[in-house]
């Protein structure tokens, strides 16, 4: 009898544990174990011979493709990432809006204690409760579920963890919302992410740093996304089109101008519609920027914020890293017919 009430005591632990740690949802594009990781980042710094040292980066930009399209990708933006905090803002995607109402006008938020990661498990940051007790519950929704469902976020994880094993993450979904709503948000949320930032003494940059997850161009026949037509010239179109995006709305100063600029660019004439590009990442974007200007306000800071694309690519042009024995696979084909874009970018300050 005692033996039998341990085993239950023992698996209703475990269950309530599994509740407290948000599951892994792609295990095939990215890396869950560190020998998986580790050997991930040996080939890329034996690949990669540029100088990418941004030690002073206060944000950046990810993509969240399978890392054997985008490892080159995530690569010069993490190995620059040293605080221990990071605040996520990850996408909604279609998928998952589908499943859960398809929620507008908010940010998702989760109520896991820890998420998953390669070398261990990844506490959540205290600015995490903070936001969801001092913000305005109108701009926020709690859902678990969003977060199982979503990839965006988890892709940051493994690279962050790798550079820093004790980093705290507050993963945070952005919702489809017009700019003005953004503006509403971004104020308010930055108001209580500077209040942390103050009430800790943390320097940003140093002790936390601002993350955006996103992906660039969506094209081809498999995405009803064929504005350039189809075929390699319509491909060097979309491709020329995101870097024209990318070099005109995130390198130099980053103003609030800029990114309502950037949001109309992928957006369209509302921020319900689609432009001449299938951006990933058309509202985690624009969202995330205004957050990061709105802080760097609120700081008091005597300096311009700058932004600087580091690299881009797609699936089509690049194929996949040939990285033997990885354990890694691609959730995706790539072909005239179905291609990704994505890139990384840096925020400084000078």
């Amino acid at each position: 009898m005692k033996r039998h009430l341990t085993i239950l005591v023992a698996v209703m632990f475990t269950a309530l544990l599994s509740q407290d740690i948000r599951p892994i949802r792609d295990d095939v594009g990215y890396c869950w174990k560190k020998e998986q990781i580790s050997n991930l980042i040996d080939y890329l710094e034996s690949e990669e011979k540029e100088n990418n040292c941004f030690p002073d980066l206060i944000a950046g930009i990810s993509p969240h493709d399978d890392y054997l399209y985008a490892g080159r990708v995530y690569y010069p933006l993490f190995k620059n990432i040293q605080a221990r905090e990071v605040l996520i803002f990850g996408v909604t995607h279609s998928t998952v809006r589908k499943k859960i109402g398809d929620p507008h006008n908010k940010l998702i938020f989760e109520n896991y204690q820890f998420w998953k990661g390669p070398f261990k498990k990844v506490h959540i940051s205290p600015l995490r409760d903070f936001l969801k007790e001092k913000m305005n519950q109108d701009y926020i929704q709690i859902s678990n579920q969003a977060h199982q469902l979503e990839h965006s976020i988890e892709s940051t994880i493994p690279f962050l963890q790798y550079y820093n094993p004790e980093v705290q993450i507050t993963p945070i979904m952005v919702t489809g919302m017009p700019f003005k709503q953004m503006e509403k948000i971004s104020n308010e949320i930055s108001e209580f992410i500077v209040s942390y930032i103050k009430r800790n003494r943390l320097k940003l940059g140093k002790d936390i740093f601002i993350l955006i997850s996103a992906d660039a161009n969506h094209y081809g026949e498999d995405f009803n996304n064929t504005v350039f037509g189809t075929g390699a010239h319509a491909h060097q179109q979309a491709t020329a089109l995101d870097k024209k995006i990318l070099h005109s709305c995130l390198q130099g100063s980053i103003s609030r101008d800029k990114i309502k600029k950037l949001s109309g660019l992928l957006w369209g004439k509302t921020y319900r519609e689609n432009s001449n590009t299938l951006w990933c990442g058309k509202y985690s974007i624009p969202f995330g920027l205004l957050t990061l200007v709105k802080i760097v306000k609120r700081l008091d800071i005597k300096t311009t914020l700058k932004g600087n694309p580091f690299k881009y690519s797609d699936t089509y042009s690049s194929g996949v890293i040939p990285l033997k024995k990885a354990g890694l696979g691609i959730t995706a084909p790539f072909s005239l017919k179905h291609w990704v874009g994505f890139f990384s970018a840096g925020f400084y300050l000078e």
